[in-house]
């Protein structure tokens, strides 16, 4: 298969979880094209439908705030009641630990890839070999707990010549899929900037995808481009959240752009000074304008999940 990396993980054509799909062997787009359309119709026919909000992405372009809305998404939940995990899959982006008030790192789960570890790690990816990981199952080094907030990270590339994420992706898409969460139990993951993680599949097990949209073209764009991409995996649970806005003409705008895109908008964050301003210090404030927006948002996606599964119960 050489660079390719199966979105089904196997080792090899005719392989055990293989779906004869081609992508590893196609030498032309149009076989890119038509090796995605069959896994796209396997990933949608399989995807379970309404499930609970259980498992949510954030996505988006470098810049629109991410990290921000995943800090104030984070925050919302635990003050619901929810136990709250938090992921960082970025392998560049620094900011999110010291976002969260956390002063410790977490031991990065890169340590246990043979070409990042410092020793023997044999014994030590055990817990990562289960079929079922619970939070609680966790080893304590990879895992920094906080007022109610649980955080991982996957690790940062550090130095020139150290490869390519790959793998780092193939071990976040195993422990996403893997993990087992209980009701009051939601894990928020940071992805990183643009489009390359759903090319990995590293969102294959997410139930939702939040698409954080700032005014401008290029966010636009590539929110219809995730919409697609998140839909092929299976995903119906995709929308975008209007970030950054300092209008009801510029919200309009906006939402009016997306519609034509079929991108469902789930919400809007206007710009918030404080925020904005906080944003020197390396901090989110908690009680800023922002909060509350964020929080009609989450009200918004709970209810639009309870109401789902509802319906498939009647």
């Amino acid at each position: 298969m050489g660079e390719f990396h199966c979105p089904m993980g196997a080792a090899f054509y005719d392989d055990e979880g293989c779906i004869l799909c081609e992508m590893c062997s196609a030498k032309t787009e149009q076989e890119m094209v038509e090796a995605s359309k069959k896994i796209r119709a396997y990933l949608r026919g399989q995807a379970p439908r309404n499930t609970p909000l259980k498992k949510i992405a954030v996505a988006g372009k470098g810049g629109v705030g991410k990290s921000t809305v995943t800090v104030l998404f984070a925050n919302t939940l635990k003050k619901k009641g929810y136990s709250v995990m938090v992921l960082d899959t970025d392998e560049s982006n620094p900011g999110l630990l010291k976002l969260f008030g956390f002063e410790r790192e977490p031991t990065p789960l890169i340590t246990l890839l043979p070409r990042f570890a410092s020793g023997d790690i044999s014994s030590d990816t055990e817990w990562l070999k289960r079929d079922t990981i619970t939070p609680s199952t966790i080893p304590a080094e990879y895992v920094v707990n906080g007022a109610g907030l649980k955080f991982m990270m996957v690790g940062k590339i550090q130095d020139p010549f150290q490869g390519c994420a790959c793998s780092m992706a193939d071990m976040s898409r195993e422990l996403i899929g893997k993990l087992a969460l209980a009701d009051n139990e939601i894990i928020v993951v940071d992805m990183e900037a643009g489009v390359e993680s759903f090319g990995r599949g590293v969102e294959r097990h997410i139930d939702t995808v939040l698409v954080i949209a700032e005014p401008s073209l290029e966010s636009i764009s590539l929110a219809e481009k995730i919409n697609y991409m998140a839909q092929g995996m299976g995903i119906d649970r995709v929308s975008a959240i209007l970030n950054k806005v300092t209008s009801s003409r510029v919200e309009e705008r906006m939402s009016e752009e997306l519609r034509k895109r079929n991108v469902k908008v789930a919400g809007t964050v206007y710009f918030d000074s404080v925020l904005n301003e906080a944003g020197f210090d390396g901090i989110v404030p908690l009680d800023s304008p922002a909060m509350t927006d964020v929080q009609k948002i989450i009200d918004r996606l709970l209810e639009e999940a309870r109401s789902q599964a509802g319906n498939s119960n009647r």
